[in-house]
């Protein structure tokens, strides 16, 4: 047996509660490993029954995932008291080990040193991880206000270009999109099957992308005005819409007042410790700060970092996020280089803001395993960045197979407790990648992939633009604006269809709080996906050739499928 692959904490995604009334646990072990049994008992179970020695209740585990390397075997259990002790008994080939906190040992050599067992406390209530409840039936839509709609009646401008004239497009272009024209969009929204508006940032700035902000509470005058906010979110309400914006509080711009402050007064300034200055002569017009005269989001000095740490900040930043909740009901706040925020200042903004508004959703945008924020009290999710990147890996390297694929999405639901995968931030594209469609060899693989997105765990986000399949390799191309003549012109009415149907099947779901999944690999066609989620069946044909599928019930979406044959590039999912 391979025991360097056995392993297990109690704690994060390996030990956590489910509910009020579960405990949920998970092992991790070689593939060598054949049964996996839990034993387990409150840990003063002895004291009550007068017995002397504490003793588990035998419990089989189930092989819940398998990954590349690792299965992960899993178990729920709902204790009578609250509090679970226990420990694994792991067996291949009839040979048993034992599985204590403090060792791993064939099991009759467990009494040999003393034993410590794993724990899990109390299942207190407010401990439980539990992000709002609305967030896994929603479907996202991220819009750059700049580039998705001028309002019929937007004041023209100078500044602003053309819309949608994208010859020799530069970084700082403006093109004139505003809230107003966001809230004439929304029938569209609505119809394609939106319930989700996320906003990059809104406020004053002097960028087309807002990640400089200048002032937290003045929405940019490009955009519009406090009214037209709430217009939107009074009007996207009505219609089932949620609103989520964009907080930039990792960093600021050069025209912050604490920043215009310090610049003129150094280390008079009451701001001075709002940042991280490490030099007397940090104000250069050096466009980097690679001589770490002070921090920046990565090396732009325009982008000053902010200090997190400090109480000051967490007050001030918290009461703009109190304006805004109480000036526009927004139901969401996404937060940029979440990571780089110190957990002091979330936990602090965590207990603050949902005393306002208890369901508010606070997601961070961290791109790697983000387990050390998601524990109930900071981040309610985050952006899933292995998700997507793993899906591009599928379609880039065609010698991954359907199991290779299975590992890798079993690899991004192990590193998560359950109700926090259901409510990951799962997308293909963003303004800070290229577009979706740059990565297909054609639209029909663009929907397999969006077929991926709306029914495999997690809350799905289209990026404006994706449903009619728009190009973009990268910044700034990839920011262009939305070409509605020619939607309104009706060129993009199969595409937009299609999207819309794939979004029905998803808000079609079963309603339950966790989904089950399971992968089916096709050694006849090993790049045939195919797997259950909850009442659907999806087939993905991502190989060179047309697979025979047995579609055992009604047909909710196809694409290039016809009389049990899947083509090249086709999707059919299948409910029952």
């Amino acid at each position: 047996m391979d025991l360097s692959a056995v392993y297990h904490r109690s704690t994060g995604s390996w030990c956590y509660a489910l509910d009020t009334d579960t405990v949920v646990v998970n092992l991790r072990t070689g593939y060598d490993v054949e049964h996996a049994y839990i034993f387990s008992e409150d840990p003063f179970i002895h004291e009550l029954r007068r017995e002397g020695e504490w003793e588990g209740s035998m419990s089989e585990m189930k092989l819940d995932m398998k990954l590349a390397d690792h299965v992960i075997w899993s178990v729920e259990i709902k204790p009578e008291y609250k509090r679970l002790q226990y420990y694994f008994v792991i067996e291949e080939k009839g040979r048993q080990y034992c599985v204590f906190e403090n060792k791993l040992c064939p099991e009759e050599e467990r009494d040999r040193i003393s034993t410590e067992y794993f724990k899990f406390p109390w299942i207190n209530p407010a401990d439980v991880i539990a992000p709002p409840e609305w967030v896994r039936r929603t479907i996202w839509y991220q819009i750059m206000p700049d580039r998705f709609c001028r309002d019929k009646n937007a004041r023209q401008s100078l500044k602003f270009r053309e819309w949608g004239d994208m010859t020799k497009p530069g970084f700082n272009d403006l093109y004139g999109g505003t809230i107003k024209g966001i809230t004439e969009k929304l029938p569209y929204l609505k119809e394609l099957g939106i319930s989700g508006i996320y906003l990059t940032p809104i406020f004053l700035s002097n960028s087309n992308h807002k990640y400089n902000t200048f002032d937290y509470k003045t929405i940019d005058p490009d955009f519009g005005t406090d009214a037209d906010l709430r217009e939107l979110s009074d009007k996207a309400h009505a219609l089932g819409i949620r609103l989520m914006l964009d907080a930039v509080f990792n960093h600021c711009g050069t025209e912050f007042f604490a920043w215009r402050d310090v610049c003129e007064n150094g280390k008079n300034s009451p701001y001075y410790d709002w940042f991280f200055i490490n030099s007397d002569d940090f104000i250069k017009r050096d466009f980097t700060t690679a001589d770490k005269r002070y921090y920046t989001f990565s090396f732009w000095a325009p982008m000053p970092k902010l200090n997190t740490n400090n109480p000051a900040v967490m007050d001030y930043f918290g009461d703009v996020c109190e304006y805004w909740i109480k000036s526009w009901d927004i139901d969401g706040i996404r937060f940029d280089v979440a990571d780089e925020i110190s957990h002091a200042f979330i936990r602090s903004l965590n207990t603050r803001l949902k005393r306002i508004k208890p369901d508010l959703f606070m997601l961070g945008e961290i791109w790697f395993d983000s387990i050390g924020w998601l524990n109930g009290y900071e981040y309610d999710s985050v952006m899933n960045y292995p998700f997507t990147g793993g899906v591009g890996d599928f379609w880039r390297d065609k010698d991954m197979d359907s199991t290779s694929f299975m590992h890798r999405m079993n690899f991004c639901l192990s590193l998560y407790p359950k109700q926090i995968n259901e409510t990951l931030f799962t997308f293909l594209d963003t303004h800070d990648t290229p577009r979706a469609i740059e990565k297909c060899e054609n639209t029909d693989e663009l929907l397999q992939k969006l077929a991926l997105l709306v029914t495999l765990p997690g809350s799905p986000c289209l990026y404006y633009g994706t449903e009619i399949a728009m190009r973009g390799p990268g910044t700034p191309y990839n920011r262009s604006c939305m070409p509605w003549d020619e939607i309104d012109a009706g060129h993009h009415d199969a595409m937009i269809a299609k999207v819309a149907a794939l979004l029905k099947v998803r808000r079609e779901l079963p309603d339950s709080p966790v989904s089950r999944l399971s992968f089916f690999p096709d050694k006849e066609y090993p790049r045939l996906v195919c797997y259950r989620r909850d009442n659907l069946t999806v087939f993905i044909n991502a190989g060179d050739k047309p697979c025979t599928v047995a579609a055992d019930g009604e047909t909710a979406f196809s694409n290039l499928y016809s009389d049990g044959t899947l083509k090249k590039n086709g999707v059919l999912i299948v409910r029952k």
